[in-house]
């Protein structure tokens, strides 16, 4: 089966980037030292969280999942580009660490294809972290956690904010949602979960960008499997 790929006005090349790195607390350490520029003490801290606004270079996207611990926030690849990442007032929150991208742009691709779009960003040390959505609900990770056809899912996105509806189909490292699910350019990046019953939500995919009628995200399961790879052995347990 095959359907048409969402044009969209992002980096689509086919890459691995950013540092090759051991762990994620390199990561830290050799971003931190090498990238930032000592900033003026803010009156308001900013707060950076999953679902809110980023830009990189003359995209604009939305931040996916966001480690308090390992201070480490996820995006879409195709949002990668040269300089910091930046928030709504162009304030600097932090830089890509690693990225991989190889997102068709108005392709037509087969639901055996792999996809896949995922990016690292180390937070600048002066940014206040959190896990919560803008709706207030807290977003964990869970890598082991599969998606299966007809099972309620929720996204996030800056221009869309949450909508909610059922999972499609799931393929190669990507799946697909619709029945009440939206999207619009920025919403790339953005967290896709599950919220069932009254806990945490759960991580399950990155935003994507539409395949045919239904929007597309990449596992958060094929991600971090990608992210343990591009870090070394061992890798973050996100």
């Amino acid at each position: 089966m095959a359907g048409q790929w969402g044009p969209a006005s992002t980096d689509r090349s086919r890459r691995v980037g950013g540092l090759v790195i051991r762990a994620f607390g390199a990561i830290v350490v050799a971003v931190a030292m090498s990238a930032y520029v000592p900033a003026a003490a803010h009156a308001d801290p900013i707060v950076v969280f999953p679902g809110m606004e980023i830009h990189q270079g003359p995209h604009l996207c939305t931040l996916g999942y966001v480690d308090p611990g390992l201070r480490v926030a996820f995006s879409a690849g195709h949002c990668h580009s040269d300089g910091p990442v930046l928030d709504r007032e162009n304030k600097v929150i932090g830089n890509v660490a690693t990225f991989r991208d190889n997102t068709p742009n108005g392709a037509f691709v087969n639901t055996d294809q792999e996809i896949s779009d995922y990016e690292s960003i180390v937070l600048a040390p002066d940014v206040v972290v959190n896990n919560v959505l803008p709706g207030g609900r807290m977003l964990q990770s869970d890598p082991g956690l599969v998606v299966t056809p007809g099972e309620p899912v929720c996204h996030f996105g800056v221009v869309t904010a949450e909508t909610c509806g059922t999972v499609e189909s799931v393929n190669n490292g990507w799946f697909t949602m619709g029945h009440g699910t939206a999207s619009q350019q920025g919403d790339s990046g953005g967290p896709v979960y599950l919220t069932s019953g009254p806990g945490p939500a759960r991580m399950v995919g990155i935003f994507n960008s539409v395949w045919g009628n239904f929007q597309a995200a990449v596992s958060w399961r094929s991600a971090t499997q990608e992210i343990r790879q591009d870090v070394g052995v061992g890798g973050p347990a996100i």
